[in-house]
């Protein structure tokens, strides 16, 4: 039986986390302590311990982070975090597993084509990687010493609950909002890259999975489709879903976060293989979702 702290419930992937933890049998209890009772940006490691010794987790299962912000802001939120959570569960409950969150922005550049393995170098081209980088080191650092510990590298998740700094949630904004105008182009921003698009409900069910299964034998672990897809023919999909026949039109910059890398593409075998995880969801199942969810919101603001 599995009691499990999960942190950040509340955020995009948070909440699917919620549901499938929810929904599995073998999760005995769960709690979700919302910022005003733990903010991981401030709370040192007195604090967690605290938090530890009142709940006593058997996991705990960080899904906070951010997209943007400084360098100081982007390597507080994932690396110092981390570190803190390590430090507070090597001294209050070292049986206690953390799974945190990574991102595929931690490899950086490949080559086209490439199936990116956990062992593939590392070189991100931002503070954003960078930060994310850094906490699985401290992952791997803490699992060579004993810790129970795992970073899974999520690509690039989609699906119900993102928001406006997802691409595909951009484009099904403002394809809603040229449907409803009879604007016949839509403008966004380079599309040419080819992303790993993974749906935010296989990514709950690879957290599950790393927070249940017996043993982690790795430490950093891939969570995407092994499959790529043209940015441009994501959100072309989007807008035959939709209904719209207007023109896609590109103009701008790419997010610095993403910008020089052209290619990210999962080799999923060790999650397969490790955590008997495999996406179950198509991308026009997660194209669905984000435009009904889009649709959902544009009522409820009408």
């Amino acid at each position: 039986m599995t009691r499990v702290l999960l942190l950040g419930a509340t955020g995009f992937i948070g909440r699917h986390v919620r549901a499938a933890l929810e929904a599995t049998p073998g999760v005995t209890g769960l709690v979700c302590p919302r910022r005003t009772e733990l903010d991981l940006l401030t709370a040192e490691e007195a604090q967690l311990g605290t938090v530890l010794g009142r709940h006593e987790p058997n996991v705990v299962v960080n899904c906070t982070g951010r997209l943007d912000g400084t360098r100081a802001e982007l390597m507080t939120v994932h690396a110092m975090v981390t570190a803190r959570l390590l430090d507070a569960i090597a001294a209050r409950a070292p049986h206690t597993r953390l799974v945190r969150l990574g991102s595929a922005g931690e490899y950086g550049p490949v080559g086209h084509g490439t199936r990116i393995k956990e062992g593939s170098k590392t070189r991100p081209v931002g503070a954003y990687g960078v930060s994310h980088l850094a906490a699985t080191h401290l992952v791997r650092a803490a699992k060579d010493g004993g810790a129970d510990a795992v970073s899974l590298r999520v690509f690039n998740p989609i699906g119900a609950g993102a928001q406006g700094n997802s691409v595909l949630v951009r484009a099904a904004e403002r394809i809603s909002h040229a449907l409803h105008t009879g604007d016949d182009a839509v403008t966004m921003g380079p599309l040419g890259s080819w992303r790993d698009l993974v749906d935010a409900r296989d990514v709950a069910r690879a957290v599950v999975a790393a927070a249940i299964v017996p043993s982690l034998p790795a430490a950093v672990v891939n969570v995407g489709r092994g499959h790529a897809v043209r940015t441009r023919d994501a959100v072309m999909a989007l807008a035959d879903l939709a209904g719209y026949r207007g023109r896609i039109v590109e103009s701008g910059d790419a997010p610095a976060r993403s910008q020089g890398v052209d290619w990210t593409c999962a080799d999923p075998a060790l999650a397969r293989d490790t955590l008997a995880w495999a996406p179950s969801h198509s991308l026009e199942e997660a194209l669905s979702a984000i435009w009904a969810d889009v649709q959902s919101r544009a009522a409820v603001t009408a």
